[in-house]
Formats: structure tokens, sequence, C-alpha cells
């Protein structure tokens, strides 16, 4: 008997210990004591049960194996961990104690529960079928939710008293409003209706200063180009009129023809002297007699 509660009391400081260390126990978590020693009513989580009653409770429950599961207390066999394939991808990993968690991406919802395939996920006024898909509501009805089936639509107010202001889709149902909201309603939309002819009247003057603003900056560039071409005319003109009043002086030439001229000259002015030397010697003889 001594020998059972000196067994007993190792398990336990066993499993503190594990228990500090953040560790999975091992063996039997609680037990009874009997005549051939103790029998397991649960084991430690993620340990399956390998016999019921013995003399050490540490050799009653071992742990899963690897890729293994349980989350029975007094189970003789593990489970195999799943895997997920396809669309699904993992949240968590598989242990001991756990199954593997398995998700969809973004666009897609789990279509069980635990998730194991992903459907697509059906948007306001759609529904989802049993391909996995969705399909649009039919006339007649309307889904406000996601991924929810459709419903029929209202055909009245529920409040006597109200109007009806909006006949539905198949993304909302009926809108109704007490009476003397729905003139209310209208008015917005003539409000900003209105609005882009004030902003038209108001930017005009700004556009028609942009153009004179233009013409004017244009017409300036003309009147300078026009005067500078103007006064560079008539600078050239002043010095051509300046250059025509300058004599020409001829240059020695070779010309026969001027030769002759110059030498018809020189006899012309030969003979006009020998006519006036005589002349005078006539003078001079006859006034000696």
């Amino acid at each position: 008997m001594a020998r059972i509660f000196w067994m007993m009391g190792f398990v336990l400081l066993t499993q503190g210990f594990l228990y500090v260390l953040g560790e999975t126990g091992v063996g039997c978590k609680k037990w009874r004591s009997t005549d051939e020693g103790v029998c397991c009513d649960e084991c430690h989580p993620g340990n399956r049960v390998v016999k019921r009653c013995g003399p050490n409770p540490t050799e009653l429950c071992t742990p899963c194996e690897r890729d293994h599961y349980t989350l029975k207390t007094l189970s003789s066999e593990c489970s195999i961990c799943s895997q997920c394939v396809g669309a699904l991808v993992q949240l968590k990993a598989c242990t001991r104690t756990s199954n593997t968690q398995c998700g969809c991406p973004k666009g897609l919802l789990c279509g069980d529960n635990p998730c194991t395939f992903c459907v697509d996920e059906c948007s306001k006024g759609f529904e989802p079928n049993k391909y996995r898909s969705c399909t649009p509501c039919p006339n007649g009805t309307f889904n406000d939710k996601i991924h929810q089936k459709c419903k029929l639509l209202s055909t009245s107010c529920k409040d006597p008293n109200h109007v009806m202001v909006f006949k539905g889709n198949a993304s909302s149902d009926i809108i109704c409003k007490p009476p003397s909201t729905t003139t209310s309603t209208k008015t917005p939309p003539l409000n900003k209706s209105r609005r882009p002819v004030e902003t038209t009247e108001q930017g005009w003057p700004t556009v028609l200063f942009v153009i004179i603003g233009a013409f004017m900056m244009c017409l300036i560039i003309f009147i300078t180009l026009a005067s500078f071409l103007i006064h560079h005319k008539g600078k050239k003109e002043k010095k051509q009129r300046t250059l025509s009043k300058t004599p020409i002086i001829g240059t020695p030439t070779d010309d026969p023809r001027t030769l002759i001229a110059i030498e018809c000259s020189f006899h012309e002015a030969q003979q006009e002297q020998g006519n006036s030397t005589e002349s005078l010697i006539s003078k001079d003889s006859g006034g000696t007699v």
C-alpha cells in the first residue's frame, strides 16, 4: 500500500513539473485506487488509454502519435489530423489536443462546420445554390444580407398611414415613409441640378479675363515686332541714300578706247597752244615793222 502512495506522489510531482514547463501531461490525470493498484478515469489531454487499471498511473495513458490528436479523455485511439486542401488555407496547425483549423480566403466562405470546403460568398441580391456558387434573386424576391437566401418582396407598407416610395429590387425590400416625407425626398435632386449652373455662371468672368489677357499679350508682342522691323528698314534705306551721293572716282585702266581718248585730248591741246604762239609772233612782227 505504501508503494502505491509513493507512486502516486511521484506521478503528481512529475505532472506538476510538466505543467510548469508548459508541456502536455503524460499518463492518467484522474484515477481511483483498487486492490490491483489504480484505475484511470481520465487521461491527460492529447493522451489515449492503453489500459484502464494497473500499478503505475503514468503507464495507463500514452500521448497521441505525430499528426494525430484526440478530444476525448478516455479514447483508445487518436484521430488523424485533417489537411487543408483545395481552396482551404491553414489557420492553425494540428496538435495532440486539437485538429487542424482550416479557413477560406477572402471572397469565399466555409461550406460546413468544421470548414472542409469553400463556397463562393454571395453578396446582396444573390443567394447560394447547391453548386457552391451564387444565383441572382428571382423576380419578386430580394436579399439584403451577405450569403443568405432570397425572400419575397413586400407588397404593401406595414403602416397603413405610410406610402411606398421605393418598389424594391433584388437587394432591397420596398421602402415606405409618411406622406410628408415624400416631397422632401424629391427636393435634394433639384438642388443638385442647380449647382452646376451656378458654378458655370460664376466661372464665365474668369474665362473672359483669361481670353482678354491673352489677346492683349499677343497685341503687345505684335506691335513691338512691327516697330522693330520698321525701324530696321528705315535705317537700311538711309544708309543706301548716303552711299549713292558719294562721288565715284574712276581708277586708271588699260582699256584701248580710254587711251585713244586721252591721246586725242593731248594733241588738241598742243594744236591750240601752237596756234596761239603763231598769233603772238605775227603780232610782234607787225609791231616791229
